[in-house]
């Protein structure tokens, strides 16, 4: 395991190397100074990896004080630090890796970076997770993990197909049914990825299962929390985001 330290101002960037059955998984680390313990979060991101935006929000989120952490999803396929473009090249290639890897390393990865949080110094080993898009449906998966108490599923992507993973048959929907963590959902009503029969079959699922989760839906596009291209809308990404933070205080306290 390696760490290294990229800077420090109200909160500590760093990153650390863990090990995997699949190679070396890059975790970015977000956490507040100041010498106390924290709640952890385990942040999924898009295809795209740690991009500008994720930290962003990661930063926002540790600044409330939390751990964040931010795994490399695609560590066994690319350099560790890679960042994939918002750009057809950057899509294209983020698209095809989601299908790429196995379930299984999916599962790992989770496993791996909750015993690493919960043995943290930082750490209260309170944890929680949250994602956007892939990320969303991640952090769904993550929440199936005994040590989850909540899981933040933004706009989650290939949830109602079950298409996450080699042979694109993933169970992620269907276990939820079972799954103790609290949950939250962020949808926009104009995301052609989940739409509307979508979004009702897993709302229906929840509800037959009688699962602990609270639902809200937008007027935005797909990504509209992301702040950089034109779907990006501030004034609800600060609605979504207030709505998370109090969820998280609920659940995992601050």
């Amino acid at each position: 395991m390696v760490e290294t330290l990229i800077g420090m101002a109200t909160l500590t960037e760093s990153f650390v190397d863990l090990e995997t059955t699949r190679g070396l998984m890059r975790v970015h680390l977000f956490i507040p100074v100041g010498g106390a313990c924290f709640p952890g979060v385990m942040f999924y991101s898009e295809i795209f990896q740690a991009t500008g935006p994720i930290r962003r929000t990661a930063a926002a989120l540790a600044g409330e004080g939390y751990l964040v952490a931010v795994p490399e999803v695609y560590h066994e396929f690319e350099p560790l630090g890679t960042v994939l473009a918002y750009d057809a090249e950057g899509s294209a290639r983020g698209n095809a890796l989601k299908t790429e890897k196995e379930i299984a390393s999916y599962d790992e990865d989770t496993e791996v970076l909750v015993q690493f949080l919960k043995n943290h110094p930082a750490c209260t080993g309170k944890l929680a997770t949250f994602g956007v898009c892939l990320g969303g449906h991640l952090a769904l998966r993550s929440g199936l993990h005994p040590a989850v108490t909540a899981v933040g599923a933004f706009y989650p992507t290939d949830l109602h197909t079950g298409n996450l993973g080699k042979g694109q048959c993933d169970d992620t929907l269907e276990r939820l049914r079972t799954c103790e963590a609290a949950l939250l959902f962020v949808f926009g009503r104009q995301d052609p990825h989940i739409p509307l029969a979508g979004r009702r079959a897993v709302r229906v699922l929840l509800e037959d299962a009688e699962r602990d989760f609270e639902w809200h839906e937008f007027n935005a596009a797909h990504a509209f929390l992301r702040d950089e291209g034109a779907r990006y809308n501030p004034a609800l990404a600060r609605v979504a985001m207030s709505l998370l933070l109090r969820f998280l205080e609920e659940k995992i306290g601050r």
